[in-house]
């Protein structure tokens, strides 16, 4: 709910809901949950009409500089605090908000408005000096990386003065001294994080267009690392492994949302929440449950405590494993709250895949060595030799060798080795951390947590990787395939998606003329536009290219033969379900 503050920029004010394309999935979750009367730190967002312009004409509109100055008078009114000046500094956020979301893809600034004169101020307020020079070390490492390009490490016993001219020396350039100027070079670096190599990828990967572009949601802050009633975490409102009715979290003390989703720290579970705080752990879950009933999915909710009080900072809809995303869309039509055309919406093709890709088979893991063992992040089975390189994964990969990427903590910088690889593997990290919610995101068996370096002496050593169990043995291991009809949720999903699908669909040999691609696959595109209506057309093909279905099925294909089928009637549906 929003009012604008001119052309380009609106406060989150609970008067409208803007279009989620106008104002990115973030800022529509921070509005909807204030909708819902639930606590969220107040914000306002830049559109991403504002960032298109930024992108198309290389620089930003001429009023939104006064519409941000607009944005950031009304947080001071909102919180009685003042942004860069005293008494009560205000500090914001700055994320990125695709209207489709992109986790961990674009680029994020934290504790903006921290200066050496409010560093100060914050330490009188909150009698903690530590708190707030860790504060300001926090925002000028995140300000340096993101917006002026430098990797410097800031030493966490170093002082301001020492950090900004490290930073300097290693950028070129120093930070600005006007927390506007901050904020406003904030904003661009996030506008261009839209065009970033990672987040072209994923967009390619997930076949979202490239002209989506993102908002940006300037969100007073709350701070998790103030003392030791504060913290940060994740809660889902489901279990995004196993697709279990029952809320599943991590929970850091004294730390920023950074802390966990870098992998640079390994978070509890959330039962340590509960332990220490258990009235906001109630409250937590109970928050989280309306979420899920409100929006109709399971959510992944970014939480922050201070002093004892819960923030939610941001929902969305959880990116899940296979098996989740397959008992999950069930389980909510049995529930009632989705029917079955939105059931398979949900679940997509290659998470299918994922499903009847080759699993351990029974009694291979007896006697095997195990190499390393970690926390569960990702289910499946992944074998191949291990590379410490995104680069040199992508490399192998493309020359057709199976490799398994494994890191100290994985990156959006990494994106490209994930996509590659076979399996992932970091050293540090939760269930919650980047590597985990990306591997989930993109099928990928992943194992976090394996212990500070547990995982360099593997290079080019073949290892097979069980997700599900968070346990990495030497050697490849013997594996069975599982049958698509075996798995009643499976079965479940193909009858959906037969009744919706327009054409048939099947693995069982057709009688007749069919058009067989699997001996002229070099031709596919001359077979398809040579294709007479009602043809039948048969081919592995189909089982691994969604493309293929949906260009099939236009040029008038009547059924498809392919083994397994589910993963091209699923296509088939969701084609048909677009229409």
């Amino acid at each position: 709910m929003a009012t604008p503050l001119g052309d380009w920029v609106l406060a989150l004010d609970g008067s409208t809901l803007p279009d989620k394309a106008l104002i990115g999935g973030k800022a529509w979750s921070i509005a909807r949950m204030g909708a819902l009367g639930l606590r969220v730190p107040p914000a306002f967002v830049i559109t991403t009409r504002a960032c298109a312009h930024y992108l198309h004409e290389g620089s930003e509109p001429a009023s939104l500089a006064q519409e941000i100055a607009a944005g950031i008078a009304w947080l001071e009114q909102q919180t009685g605090r003042r942004f860069g000046a005293g008494p009560n500094p205000l500090l914001v956020s700055v994320r990125s908000g695709a209207p489709i979301s992109m986790p961990g893809m674009m680029d994020t600034v934290l504790n903006l408005g921290i200066t050496d004169e409010t560093e100060a101020l914050l330490a009188e307020e909150c009698g903690d000096p530590g708190f707030a020079r860790d504060t300001h070390r926090r925002f000028l490492d995140l300000y340096a990386h993101i917006v002026l390009k430098s990797e410097t490490a800031l030493a966490t016993d170093g002082r301001p003065a020492d950090w900004r001219n490290a930073i300097a020396s290693d950028a070129g350039e120093s930070v600005p001294g006007r927390v506007e100027e901050q904020l406003a070079r904030a904003v661009h670096a996030v506008f261009e994080s839209w065009n970033s190599r990672r987040a072209r990828r994923y967009r390619e990967h997930h076949d979202i267009p490239h002209d989506l572009g993102t908002a940006v949601a300037v969100q007073a802050m709350v701070f998790g690392n103030m003392d030791e009633n504060s913290g940060t975490g994740v809660l889902f409102s489901r279990n995004p492994l196993s697709g279990a009715p029952t809320p599943y979290g991590e929970y850091l003390a004294r730390a920023q949302g950074e802390d966990i989703v870098s992998g640079k720290h390994t978070p509890q579970p959330l039962e340590a929440l509960r332990t220490h705080m258990p009235h906001v752990h109630e409250e937590l879950l109970t928050a989280a449950r309306l979420l899920e009933d409100a929006g109709g999915d399971v959510q992944d909710i970014e939480f922050t405590l201070e002093k004892g009080t819960l923030y939610l900072l941001q929902t969305r809809a959880a990116k899940r494993a296979p098996r989740a995303a397959v008992k999950i869309a069930v389980d909510m039509v049995a529930e009632g709250r989705i029917d079955p055309s939105e059931a398979l919406a949900r679940v997509s093709s290659e998470q299918v895949r994922t499903l009847l890709s080759p699993q351990l088979a029974n009694g291979a893991a007896l006697g095997a060595e195990i190499a390393a063992r970690g926390e569960a992040a990702s289910p499946g089975i992944g074998t191949g030799a291990v590379v410490l390189d995104s680069d040199e994964a992508e490399r192998r990969a493309a020359n057709g060798e199976a490799v398994v990427l494994a890191r100290a903590t994985t990156s959006p910088n990494d994106l490209h080795g994930m996509i590659a690889a076979r399996a992932i593997l970091t050293e540090q990290g939760g269930s919650t951390s980047h590597a985990a919610v990306v591997g989930r995101a993109l099928g990928r068996p992943c194992v976090v947590g394996c212990g500070a370096g547990s995982l360099d002496a593997l290079a080019g050593e073949t290892v097979t990787v069980d997700g599900q169990n968070g346990i990495v043995y030497r050697g490849a291991l013997e594996v069975v395939t599982p049958h698509e009809n075996d798995d009643a949720a499976l079965r479940q999903i193909a009858a959906w998606a037969a009744h919706q699908s327009p054409v048939l669909v099947t693995s069982e040999p057709r009688n007749g003329v069919s058009v067989r691609f699997d001996e002229n696959i070099e031709q596919a595109d001359a077979l398809i536009a040579a294709l007479e209506p009602g043809a039948t057309v048969e081919g592995a093909l189909f089982t691994n290219d969604d493309k293929a279905v949906r260009a099939v099925i236009a040029a008038g294909a009547a059924t498809i033969v392919t083994s397994p089928a589910l993963p091209a009637l699923l296509a088939a549906a969701q084609a048909a379900g677009r229409e």
